[in-house]
């Protein structure tokens, strides 16, 4: 399988070429266009399987209630995938491995890539961002997307990343919720709020814009209805 993302970073696509009867998973709603010879199933987690409650768990972390699986014809295939906010992608293999992302952030996966869904407790509580962050482990590729461009960041000690600009991390690293100033009314005033503090030695992947800010920001200008 290959896995070519075009027209990044703001409007990125992902061109997937699949060999016969080869598979990959992704989001409802995630595909542009496809062979007319893919064949598609629709389930709450992985492909002959799923249930509500795996649904249900879906929807809690952020992502689709429903998941696709794609399987290329016997003449191979062509697949494209997006996804709804314009931003960026990137692709990152497995290998027996893990990836943290989080929720709203996966896309899709190789079929032998497993989709755990992970309750952080009160640090996600109080970071406010979603209760769940995606534990994708296993072998596979796997594609993630952003709002806005992605960028890298190698951590090797300690690193402060905003709450709402964190895509995914590897699980190297540990992290905590915490103020970004001094104390907590100046970390509100300067517009920061919470921030995660990393600690270890791995990559965090960070999207240039937040789409919480986005939304309060452009709210306000809205004509009720």
């Amino acid at each position: 399988m290959q896995i070519d993302i075009q027209l990044g970073p703001g409007n990125s696509v992902a061109k997937i070429q699949m060999a016969p009867n080869e598979a990959i998973t992704a989001e409802g709603g995630a595909m542009i266009a496809m062979s007319n010879d893919m064949d598609i199933q629709t389930t709450t987690y992985k492909k002959n399987s799923g249930g509500i409650m795996k649904g249900l768990k879906r929807m809690l972390s952020g992502e689709s209630f429903f998941i696709n699986h794609y399987t290329a014809g016997p003449n191979g295939g062509e697949l494209y995938l997006a996804p709804g906010l314009h931003g960026d992608m990137f692709t990152y293999e497995l290998n027996n491995t893990s990836l943290i992302v989080q929720s709203g952030s996966y896309l899709a996966s190789e079929p032998g890539v497993e989709i755990d869904f992970n309750w952080q407790g009160l640090k996600s509580i109080f970071s406010g961002e979603g209760l769940f962050w995606l534990n994708l482990n296993g072998q596979g590729k796997v594609v993630v997307n952003s709002y806005g461009a992605i960028y890298p960041v190698e951590v090797d000690g300690d690193y402060i990343v905003d709450t709402g600009h964190i895509v995914a991390f590897e699980p190297s690293l540990s992290f905590s919720i915490s103020k970004v100033g001094r104390n907590w009314l100046s970390s509100f005033l300067g517009g920061e709020g919470f921030v995660c503090r990393f600690k270890g030695k791995g990559t965090v992947w960070c999207q240039s814009h937040n789409q919480k800010n986005f939304g309060t920001s452009i709210g306000p200008k809205l004509k009720p209805r």
